[in-house]
């Protein structure tokens, strides 16, 4: 079996977040940094996933829909994407969970589309994503 290592999804602009930020966990700066758009769904729990070595330098769309509920579904990721990767972020993702989106006060499926971008980090070798 391959290496795993962690996965953390974070937002490109957490690279220019104050140091006190690096200090928490992965999962709560993308908590705290994520889009909040009215009328989107809005993340309140993110699971961070274990991804296969190999795998740095890719993007991959990921898109899912969030039921009136807050729960993920209907994953689908390009065909062309490694099997081990699709399965180890989908994993993942069935974890989450929303504030559904609304419409008129109601709330409502939405469909989500996450690129998801494998990064590897230099300094520790930690492999994460970003989007």
């Amino acid at each position: 079996m391959k290496n795993v290592n962690k996965l953390v999804l974070l937002f490109s602009l957490t690279a220019l977040l104050s140091p006190a930020l690096k200090a928490k966990s992965p999962e709560t700066v993308y908590l705290e940094t994520c889009r909040k758009d009215v009328g989107m769904p809005v993340p309140v729990v993110v699971v961070s996933p274990h991804v296969p070595a190999g795998f740095g330098g890719q993007t991959v769309p990921f898109e899912f829909v969030v039921d009136t509920s807050g729960k993920t579904s209907a994953f689908v990721a390009p065909s062309s994407v490694d099997s081990d990767l699709v399965a180890a972020v989908v994993d993942a993702l069935k974890q989450w969970e929303f504030k559904p989106a609304t419409s008129n006060g109601i709330p409502v499926a939405t469909k989500v589309v996450l690129p998801i971008r494998i990064v590897d980090d230099p300094v520790d070798g930690t492999r994460y994503a970003a989007n």
